[in-house]
């Protein structure tokens, strides 16, 4: 077994199959990690370059293999050079990131809207929703102004406040010192929080998830139950294609009407979405069931993950603002990985299935609940 797992093909072949809990407290696998998180040309270039590494490899994937397996002669070592290496690195990619600036950039987008129900596949909702439908040319080219352009630049403008909050709130683990970076972004890990290799999450409180504890509590789902509010308040709705967009206009309406019914009619929503937050705080695993298992089959992995679960309780719908509050966002996480040491990395494992593979995947994976 010690040949085994000092081999590069066994630790990539598991990593390539999705097995990856075989990575969690192994030295090997972590200096697999490592390296691999520096496989890029320009880092690996100055790695060898600094390090005085004498290898004979060309390609990127051949060196890879090759310093995997001159490190492998001297584990402890190897980290230590690795780990200065990629901190050093990481310092100056921290030095060059303007979190004030960002965060005012962040700022000037006003609605999230993603302009279209597609899914992450842009190119799939364009070809559904248009290409295959319309065969007058002219009827396509009517749909532009009001139609394609909202929905590519709403993908456009929710994919970027989606990155550049993502690289925002990475720069906040990433500078905390017991957190070990990735410098060369690599799928499935961002960091390693005392050797664990963590992809860090940022959600919310997931639609699905709501609905279906209030289906355990013998609630209705909440768009039931609003428009039967509505019709009780003799509130007229359109009968949009999209729920949410239903959704919207009734609670926009309550809101308005702002009478003593339709503010009861809200409060009654927000206090069981608020119930269910305070259970989920308490025991998070459901939650992290349910994230694993309802991620999409074009992005699964069963990689170890950290999820930081926005939650504005004044409202719920405004969440993604949260992405770019840092007088929150530092504090919360920074207490939780100063506190990690003390976690019982036993409670973090999670075992889940995923729609139709007859696997049983392992995790280990923690909620850092972000509160408004």
């Amino acid at each position: 077994m010690k040949n085994l797992i000092n081999d590069w093909n066994y630790w990539k072949e598991l990593y390539d199959s999705d097995k990856l809990d075989e990575f969690n407290f192994n030295s090997s696998a972590l200096l697999w990690l490592m390296i691999k998180s520096i496989t890029r040309k320009e880092l690996i270039d100055k790695f060898i370059l600094e390090n005085k590494i004498r290898i004979i490899s060309r390609t990127l994937n051949e060196q890879f293999r090759e310093i995997y397996n001159l490190f492998c002669k001297d584990i402890k070592n190897s980290k230590n050079i690795l780990e200065t290496f990629i901190r050093q690195k990481n310092q100056e990619e921290l030095s060059t990131l303007n979190q004030d600036e960002l965060v005012s950039e962040l700022y000037k987008l006003k609605s999230f809207d993603w302009g279209g129900d597609y899914k992450n596949a842009l190119d799939k909702y364009l070809v559904d929703r248009y290409v295959k439908v319309y065969n007058k040319f002219d009827e396509l080219i009517s749909k532009f102004d009001n139609e394609i352009n909202r929905a590519v630049l709403g993908y456009i403008l929710c994919s970027w406040y989606n990155h550049w909050s993502s690289i925002l709130i990475e720069y906040i683990f990433k500078s905390h010192p017991k957190v070990l970076p990735t410098v060369g972004q690599i799928k499935k890990v961002d960091f390693f929080i005392n050797d664990i290799p963590f992809d860090l999450k940022v959600t919310y409180l997931p639609a699905n998830f709501i609905e279906a504890k209030r289906k355990e509590k013998g609630f209705k789902p909440e768009l039931t139950e609003l428009k039967s509010k509505a019709k009780q308040a003799l509130i007229t709705f359109a009968n949009h294609s999209k729920a949410d967009d239903i959704y919207y206009e009734i609670v926009e309406k309550m809101k308005d009407r702002n009478d003593e019914f339709c503010l009861n009619a809200l409060n009654v929503i927000k206090k069981v979405r608020l119930e269910i937050l305070s259970e989920v705080i308490k025991n998070p695993k459901q939650l992290i069931q349910n994230l694993y298992e309802e991620q999409g089959e074009m992005r699964f992995d069963s990689a170890n993950r950290l999820f930081l679960v926005l939650v504005d309780t004044e409202d719920f719908d405004n969440s993604w603002k949260l992405k770019r509050n840092l007088d929150l966002l530092t504090p919360t996480i920074m207490k939780y990985i100063d506190n990690f040491s003390s976690k019982n990395i036993n409670d973090l494992k999670i075992n889940f299935k995923y729609k139709n593979r007859d696997i049983n995947y392992s995790a280990i994976s923690d909620v850092i609940f972000v509160i408004k």
